[in-house]
Formats: C-alpha cells, sequence, structure tokens
C-alpha cells in the first residue's frame, strides 16, 4: 500500500484536521519512517524539559513497531483504524493509552484501515531485542534533524523547530 501523499487512505473527517497540521509544519508530505510508517510532526518538546515530540503517526495495515522501551511517559489516542498491543488488546478509533516512563511493549496495526495515532512522546525511544540490548535510540534532536532534512529535501522551510534546536 502506498501512502506517501497527505490524504490517502484518510477518513473524511479525519482530513482536514490532517491538512491544517501538514500546512503549520511546513510539510507537503508525511515523513516516511520505514516501510509502512509514516509521521507528521507537530510540536517538539523542550530539550530543557527532557524532550519529546507530539505527532501524527500513520501506519499502513499489517505494519508492526517492534519491541520499544520509552524513557519518558506516552499518551495515545487512536484516531483511525485498529491497533494490537502485544497484550492482545485492540485499540479502536477513540481509544485512549496511557504509557508510564519505562513501558516496554511492540504492537502492530491491524484490520484494513490505515491506523492515524496521535501521539505524545516524552524523553528518547530505544528500539530493543529481547535480551534489553539497546538496538536503535530516537531522540528529539535526531527527530528534529529528520524533520529538518525532509524539509530541505522539498525546499520547504521548516516551521517547528526553530534554529539551535
Amino acid at each position: 500500500m502506498t501512502l506517501a501523499t497527505p490524504l490517502v487512505g484518510l477518513q473524511p473527517h479525519v482530513q482536514p484536521h490532517v491538512t491544517a497540521a501538514l500546512r503549520r509544519a511546513g510539510l507537503d508530505a508525511w515523513m516516511p519512517e520505514g516501510e509502512g510508517k509514516w509521521s507528521l510532526p507537530l510540536q517538539f518538546l523542550p530539550l530543557e524539559d527532557g524532550g519529546g515530540w507530539v505527532e501524527l503517526m500513520r501506519l499502513a495495515p499489517g505494519t508492526k513497531l517492534t519491541l520499544h522501551r520509552h524513557h519518558g511517559e506516552v499518551h495515545g489516542l487512536n484516531l483511525q483504524g485498529e491497533r494490537r498491543l502485544d497484550d492482545g488488546r485492540i485499540v479502536r478509533p477513540g481509544d485512549y493509552i496511557f504509557e508510564p516512563d519505562g513501558n516496554v511493549d511492540s504492537w502492530e496495526a491491524v484490520g484494513d484501515e490505515v491506523l492515524v495515532l496521535h501521539v505524545v512522546v516524552r524523553g528518547d525511544v530505544d528500539y530493543v531485542a529481547r535480551d534489553g540490548s539497546v538496538q536503535q535510540r530516537i531522540t528529539t534532536e535526531g527527530r528534529i534533524a529528520d524533520y529538518r532534512a525532509f524539509c530541505a529535501a522539498r525546499g520547504l522551510a521548516p516551521r517547528l523547530a526553530p534554529e539551535g534546536r
């Protein structure tokens, strides 16, 4: 499934919110983050407060987020589609999930519909192996750099990350 264009796979009630968020972020498309996964940054949280980000996350059906550990709390609100948590729970549109600092989990987009999730991530995220070893660390600085690079590659002016961050 190709979802690089901004509104493909989105329900009509979600489309105006995504369009407004793309405009605010200065983006012309979702930022790709791997096979079946894209993000739309809404805000980067202050580094002096531990950092983090607020974004819309978009996953094609069947896309999995492998085992990861949070170094801060996470708030997630499903806007469209469904996801299955590693404990078997199904999270549906309108459902909210809180993950405390230190939470380790994995989950996947299920069903036939594109998953759109509003997420607030505090601190870093480590993708980990089953033995707990860190395979990759996602930081606020890295997310800002990815956003700036995505904008630069398209000749767009980044609007969310002031210089010096």
